[in-house]
């Protein structure tokens, strides 16, 4: 019976080691650190960012400074001056509101550029990812960075760094957050 059962384990263990799979897991952000055109590409975002809102901001200054001139004209303005004058400061808002949706919603001209200038690079990431997972012989590889948690992960484990030189950089330690 004993010859049995070890016979038994032995053969559920064999088999388990035949399916075992191998993980591995990735830091993306930590890799996005190491590729210059990532950092060119969120410049590139937050400066045209900081341009559009600097537009709808003097947009908002103009419309503001009309509101006060309507105020301080208000008494000595005609029905007709008074309405044509509220008419203009309201389509002025509406086009500024209009605009701020245009550049910054969901679907907007920032979303289209954000997508422009960041899908080659996570393309070619993901490719880096994939050759190095085909040539190391790793089953799964996951994203440390992404909003799956690890409780525990073994260092050994974390292929960061081949993935980086994969893509032709060299690994900066310095970049490294603390984990």
């Amino acid at each position: 019976m004993k010859k049995i059962f070890a016979i038994l384990a032995f053969l559920t263990l064999s088999i388990s080691a035949t399916f075992a799979q191998r993980f591995a897991y990735v830091d993306s952000e930590y890799i996005l650190r190491h590729v210059p055109e990532y950092t060119s590409a969120q410049k590139q975002i937050d400066d045209l960012t900081k341009k559009w809102q600097d537009d709808i901001d003097n947009q908002y200054v103009a419309i503001e400074r009309l509101y006060q001139s309507y105020q301080n004209d208000h008494a000595l303005l005609s029905e007709d001056m008074r309405k044509r004058r509220e008419d203009e400061i309201v389509l002025k808002e509406k086009q500024v509101k209009d605009l701020q949706r245009q550049k910054f919603s969901y679907g907007g001209d920032l979303e289209k550029e954000r997508t422009r200038l960041f899908k080659p690079i996570q393309d070619k990431i993901s490719k880096a990812i994939e050759d190095f997972a085909k040539a190391q012989g790793f089953d799964f590889i996951v994203d440390r960075g992404s909003e799956l948690t690890f409780l525990y992960a073994n260092p050994t484990l974390d292929k960061s760094n081949d993935v980086i030189t994969k893509l032709g950089y060299k690994p900066n330690p310095s970049l490294l957050q603390s984990k």
